[in-house]
C-alpha cells in the first residue's frame, strides 16, 4: 500500500533541530525559524561537535553576516509565501517592517549574495508551494492560484512553465498518472 503525504517542511525542521540540540545538551531558546540562542558558554569542542552533527543532517551553521540576512530575509519570504493571512501583503512592505530596514538595502544585499532578485526567489517559493498544492489534490488551479495571489490561472501557469518547463496542468496530469500507476502495482 502506497501513501501520499504531505509535508510541513518548517514543523519537521523544527522538531529536528530540537531533537539535536537537545541531545547535545545545550540550553537554547528558539527565536524564530532557523534562528536559536545558545543561553550559556559552550566550549569549542562542544561548538565542534554540534557543527558536525548538524553538518551530518543537512544544517550549517551560518557565521557570515551577510548570509544570516539573506537566510532571514528567506525564512521570511518562505513564511509569506506559506501564510494564507499574508495574501494580499507586498512583499517589499512585508520584508522592509520585518527586517525593519529599507527594501531598495534588503534587496541589493539579497542580490549581492545570491545572484538572484527576491522577486525570483518568491517565484520559486510559490512555484514549489503550487506543486504541493497541486500534488495534494485538494484545490482547483483557479483556487491554487487565488490562494498564491495571483491575478488569474494564466498568470499562474505562465510562471509555472517558466520556473518548471510544463504547465500546472500538464503537471497535474503528470501526478495523476503516477498516482494511477502506483495503484495498479
Amino acid at each position: 500500500m502506497k501513501l501520499y503525504l504531505k509535508f510541513d517542511f518548517n514543523t519537521i525542521a523544527k522538531i529536528h533541530l530540537d531533537t539535536l540540540l537537545n541531545e547535545s545538551n545545550l540550553k537554547y531558546k528558539n527565536i524564530g525559524f532557523g534562528e536559536i540562542e545558545l543561553l550559556e558558554a559552550v566550549s569549542d569542542e562542544a561548538f565542534t561537535n554540534l557543527n558536525l552533527k548538524l553538518n551530518s543532517n543537512g544544517i550549517e551553521i551560518i557565521e557570515n553576516q551577510k548570509s544570516i540576512f539573506v537566510q532571514k530575509v528567506k525564512d521570511l519570504i518562505i513564511e509569506m509565501v506559506q501564510n494564507p493571512e499574508n495574501v494580499n501583503v507586498k512583499s517589499s512592505i512585508y520584508l522592509s517592517e520585518k527586517m525593519n530596514y529599507n527594501y531598495s538595502y534588503i534587496s541589493n544585499l539579497f542580490s549581492e549574495v545570491t545572484y538572484t532578485s527576491i522577486e525570483n526567489f518568491i517565484i520559486l517559493q510559490k512555484i514549489e508551494l503550487a506543486k504541493q498544492l497541486i500534488i495534494a489534490n485538494e484545490l482547483t488551479l483557479t483556487e491554487i492560484a487565488f490562494n498564491l495571489n495571483y491575478s488569474s490561472v494564466a498568470h499562474l501557469s505562465t510562471q509555472f512553465k517558466n520556473t518548471t518547463g510544463i504547465t500546472p496542468s500538464a503537471f497535474q496530469r503528470i501526478i495523476i498518472k503516477r498516482k494511477e500507476l502506483a495503484n495498479k502495482k
